[in-house]
């Protein structure tokens, strides 16, 4: 998508990026989210990439760390794609692969070698988006709990 400018987030994203956030991690609440914003922007072992279009619209965010350790991975660090997220009429037009490979630019740049993702199981989008960009599925996972 030509029209869409990919860019570091400031201090003035932060009532889009929490809105976008909760609108993919829907379990939160602003109240949870809030204190993070800060320290997340502060981080240098972070970045969060916003996507926005000429008029300034903020249309998407992927939220990229590093990890010590990725499914699949051979090498440490790695960059990880905590989040990523693009509004509704939005998607299907570039602007995820545009921020993931925006990611995978700044984890290039800190000496990584390698980058992971993961998404639920449910998430058939994301994972046929994935897949599209080239990462490969290394596992599936289901997590258990039992009260005691």
């Amino acid at each position: 998508m030509d029209n869409i400018i990919i860019r570091r987030a400031t201090a003035d994203d932060k009532p889009d990026w929490l809105r976008m956030r909760l609108l993919l991690w829907t379990y939160a609440t602003a109240e949870g989210f809030e204190p993070q914003l800060d320290p997340t922007l502060a981080n240098p072992d972070m970045a969060v990439f916003i996507a926005a279009l000429p008029d300034g619209r903020r249309v998407g965010f992927l939220e990229a760390g590093t990890r010590t350790y990725g499914e699949g991975c051979e090498t440490s660090p790695v960059g990880y794609v905590e989040g990523i997220y693009v509004e509704e009429d939005l998607r299907g037009r570039g602007v995820a692969r545009l921020l993931m490979q925006t990611a995978e630019d700044w984890s290039r740049e800190k000496g990584y070698q390698e980058i992971a993702s993961d998404t639920w199981l449910e998430n058939d989008a994301s994972i046929q988006m994935h897949l599209r960009m080239g990462y490969e599925e290394m596992e599936r996972l289901v997590h258990f709990v039992k009260k005691l």
